[in-house]
């Protein structure tokens, strides 16, 4: 496992008008360099401005984020590490970054990635895919021995079974913060569509609806039943004269 700690120097300026909010961080980014905050070790908050490109070469780098480098801004020269970051959300710019001051000597929490590495038995004989469901794990440990991921051997896993925190190789200087129980990867299969034939893709195109056969009860059926049953009027009597 790589360590995050890397020789690598940034260099920052103070920023003296931190206090006029978002004109001031446009201002910065004028000058082509972005706004920054330094915080911990129970010192004072400093605001700074720093190179993009620099910050960029971190993020980018193997340890990413957790690279520990040395900062240098103004008079104060100290260890430090990015713990936030914003990229403008079309263009993928930076606008901003948080950083941390960091003591060598004391133990600190990261989040790491985990790397599946192997060819599943799962996927290559089962015919199956290969699904990672957790992608770090929170770790404990001293600044110099952060690593820059977490390799998780998947070469026997098939299907039914569980790669869980508790399965990832465990160094002694590393403590896992995460649950030992939370799944990281298993094997899932997949729903195969039967297409139907030609012929029945034929037979079902073809086919008229059958209608339902409707008995139709006339009205004059009705009338005519209830005239026949319906008794003939008495003729009238004629009046007998007196």
């Amino acid at each position: 496992m790589a360590t995050a700690t890397e020789n690598n120097l940034i260099e920052a300026q103070p920023r003296q008008d931190a206090s006029r909010g978002k004109n001031e961080a446009r201002r910065v980014r004028v000058r082509g360099r972005i706004p920054a905050v330094l915080y911990g070790a129970k010192k004072t908050t400093v605001a700074l401005e720093v190179d993009p490109k620099a910050i960029s070469r971190i993020l980018d780098s193997e340890a990413g984020h957790n690279t520990i480098f040395d900062l240098v801004a103004g008079s104060e020269k100290t260890k430090a590490m990015i713990v936030d970051w914003q990229f403008e959300p079309i263009k993928g710019h930076l606008l901003h970054i948080d950083m941390k001051r960091i003591a060598m000597d004391e133990k600190l929490r990261v989040k790491v990635p985990i790397v599946l590495v192997g060819e599943a038995a799962g996927v290559k004989q089962q015919g199956g895919i290969l699904e990672q469901i957790t992608r770090e794990i929170e770790i404990e440990c001293l600044p110099s021995d952060i690593p820059s991921h977490i390799d998780l051997d998947v070469s026997e896993l098939v299907f039914t079974e569980v790669k869980r925190v508790s399965d990832l190789p465990h160094d002694p200087k590393i403590k896992f913060i995460t649950d030992g129980n939370t799944p990281v990867a298993h094997i899932v299969s997949v729903k195969e569509e039967v297409a139907p034939t030609p012929e029945a893709a034929a037979a079902d195109a073809t086919a008229a609806p059958a209608e339902p056969e409707v008995i139709k009860k006339g009205k004059q059926e009705t009338e005519e039943e209830g005239a026949e049953a319906a008794p003939e009027a008495p003729a009238k009597k004629e009046k007998k004269e007196k």
